[in-house]
């Protein structure tokens, strides 16, 4: 065999080699393109589902306000009687699946264990726990006075309260009961006074006559001795542990105002809980958009004087009045995140139905505009989008120039959609728009550049070239910026709202404030970001994301405005001083989780992160940078989530202070986290 031959049986082997490797390479993009099609698929259908769930949620709530479902009590009455008793409950679900699914799967089902899930916890507690409970001992010198004023309180509900106080595991109580029921409820007296022989530990008055729920409660604090005070309504209940609970984080922290999370129940049994309200630790713009702490409150004496007894003016929002005013004095607010505190919802009771008493409203209106005016805040105080929430409308002190930072490579389409709602919806007319050039490689761009200056003497085009990364450009237009403001803002965003400037810039201006985001929506009208909580996948996630736009969210808070522990800089509205004060947005995070690292660095330097839901945009997200789907972007996005946690770690441990520890990390929507 010649060279040549050997050279060319040795070319037709490479060739042989390289086709069968070019196959292998085209059926690998086959199968990611697959991989891709299929992981895109499933994205859409936990969307889809997440919006069905929130519709679902939503018609729920509905429904039981509804008047077909108040009629219909007696039949659920009954039915959950059936459900108790296992017998029945078993027996009428194996005929009910024998017609509807045959004889096997019967029993396949009855070889299973089924058994109820509490939400957040049990009601009840384990010999064990009662007598640990029971046993432990304490440095601090802790008396509750738990205040319960009475009227009209119907005899059941009265003897089941009383006894939820006898059975704390705590001993060192006394219950300060003021009674105005009138004549014909002299029943109420005839109990606790029987009850009282056993139990010196109650104290009770008959007062002359029912002076409102202020009065009677201050006439509850009159026959009073305890050093901390606790308020409890005549047909609620406590849990167990509740003041052990308490007094043993008032020996750990020395705190004077403290607060619980809390579950509402219908009937009789506090097992049938229909709303468990898993709470954020203290946040005062939550506090100023509804009552979020309300039960089980409890606070020193001490403080208590510092701001004065129960306000008449206020009744039916006397425990608002009371809160806003301890948390403005408190020195250290404490919130306990389990469920020790339930709450009757009954057709007459603000659990069940905000209509029952309608001047709860007019009261909760006058206790926060005197709360305003305590604390130095100039501004009214309007309805919230649902009953018993508000709106703080907040004067602006002045009309300050906002620099409106734009990052842009080639999306003139995006841009220009983004520019011309700024221009020509913005109520707000003193800003400047910076757009900062990233290195784009179309005519056409530039020609846009040209037109849109020419158009908007105030639009402004600065030059960026360097690489990509969202930090270093932003901080770079932030350095060309006149503003006392910086607007950090996509380029794939649209104005919804004329006055987002203004509805951001009153929360801003505030010398507690270093950041204010915004609600944003997909196209489609779900939710793309409404504050960021810290945690959700490992490192941060947007709350509420894909609920339909408006929804009320979990506890009403997909409408209000409240604190989050940060928000998205897709639009973010920062004050320069603060921007500079923390030296801006960290260059080590190129694309991702630059906005949660800065908004973390603000909070640490004293400030308050604030999400509005009246300022609204729509996001037409990652158009400007495209997903994570090649291994240099993979490899990068994972060197920012290791960065975020090695920075974060402590703060990743403790959880989101605005997020409750009962509700998941795995999901975005609110829901109660499982049991293991």
């Amino acid at each position: 065999m010649t060279e040549q031959e050997i050279l060319q049986g040795e070319l037709k082997r490479l060739q042989e080699e390289n086709e069968a490797l070019a196959n292998q390479l085209t059926a690998a993009k086959k199968d990611a393109l697959a991989r891709k099609i299929s992981y895109d698929s499933l994205k859409e259908v936990y969307r889809e589902l997440s919006a069905k769930y929130s519709k679902v949620d939503h018609e729920y709530t509905y429904l039981i306000n509804s008047t077909f479902w108040k009629t219909t009590k007696p039949l659920r009455a009954l039915m959950n009687l059936c459900k108790r008793n296992k017998f029945i409950y078993y027996s009428l679900k194996a005929v009910k699946v024998l017609f509807t699914r045959g004889p096997i799967v019967v029993v396949q089902l009855t070889k299973k264990k089924m058994r109820t899930k509490s939400v957040g916890g049990k009601f009840s507690i384990s010999a064990k726990r009662r007598k640990a409970e029971e046993a432990a001992t304490f440095t601090s010198d802790v008396k509750f006075s738990v205040l319960v004023p009475l009227y009209n309180t119907p005899i059941k509900f009265l003897r089941q309260m009383i006894e939820s106080v006898q059975k704390q595991t705590y001993k060192n109580w006394e219950l300060c009961l003021a009674d105005g029921s009138d004549a014909d409820h002299s029943d109420v007296e005839a109990v606790v006074k029987e009850l009282q022989k056993a139990d010196e530990r109650i104290k009770y008055v008959k007062l002359e006559k029912n002076l409102g729920i202020s009065l009677n409660t201050n006439a509850c604090i009159d026959i009073s001795s305890g050093n901390y005070i606790a308020l409890f309504d005549h047909d609620d209940l406590l849990h167990p542990s509740a003041l052990f609970k308490v007094a043993k984080r008032i020996e750990e922290t020395g705190a004077d105002f403290i607060y619980t999370d809390e579950a509402t129940f219908t009937g009789n049994n506090p097992r049938n809980v229909v709303t468990a309200h898993f709470k954020a630790d203290f946040a005062p713009d939550t506090l100023r958009s509804y009552n979020y702490i309300c039960h089980l409150s409890v606070f020193s004496r001490e403080l208590m004087n510092k701001v004065g007894v129960f306000r008449a003016e206020c009744d039916g929002s006397q425990d608002y009045d009371m809160i806003l005013r301890l948390t403005e004095q408190a020195t250290k607010i404490e919130h306990i995140p389990e469920l020790l505190y339930y709450w009757r919802g009954h057709k007459n009771s603000t659990a069940q139905d905000i209509g029952s008493k309608p001047y709860i409203i007019a009261a909760a209106h006058r206790a926060l505009s005197d709360h305003l005016k305590r604390i130095g805040l100039r501004g009214s105080v309007l309805d919230g989008t649902l009953p018993s929430t508000y709106r703080m409308s907040y004067e602006l002190k002045d009309e300050p120039l906002i620099s409106i930072i734009i990052a842009n490579k080639d999306n003139v389409d995006s841009l220009d959609k983004c520019l011309r709602s700024i221009y020509e919806k913005s109520s707000y007319q003193n800003f400047e728009v910076i757009i900062v050039e990233n290195n784009s490689e179309r005519k056409e761009t530039f020609e846009y550049y040209k037109l849109i200056q020419e158009e908007y003497p105030s639009c402004k085009v600065i030059k960026w070239t360097e690489g990509f990364n969202y930090s270093a450009i932003n901080n770079f237009g932030c350095q060309h910026a006149k503003g006392e403001y910086f607007m950090l803002l996509n380029n794939d965003v649209e104005i919804i709202s004329p006055q987002w400037l203004e509805e951001m810039l009153m929360f801003a201006q505030r010398s507690d404030v270093g950041a204010v985001g915004a609600m944003l929506y997909y196209p489609d009208d779900t939710i793309q970001h409404a504050g960021v909580i810290l945690g959700i996948g490992g490192v941060a996630g947007h709350g509420h994301k894909h609920t339909p736009r408006g929804g009320f969210g979990y506890m009403s808070r997909a409408t209000i405005a409240q604190n989050y522990t940060a928000v998205t800089f897709a639009c973010v509205l920062i004050p320069k001083s603060v921007y500079n004060q923390v030296g801006g947005l960290d260059v080590g995070y190129q694309v991702a989780f630059n906005d949660v690292d800065m908004c973390m660095r603000i909070r640490e330097a004293g400030y308050l992160i604030v999400f509005t839901p009246y300022a609204e945009l729509y996001h037409y997200e990652s158009k400007s940078r495209g997903s994570e789907d090649t291994p240099e972007k993979v490899l990068r996005f994972q060197s920012e989530v290791y960065r975020f946690q090695e920075r974060w770690g402590k703060e990743l441990e403790a959880g989101d202070p605005y997020y409750n520890p009962n509700l998941t990390l795995a999901y975005e929507d609110f829901s109660v986290k499982m049991e293991k």
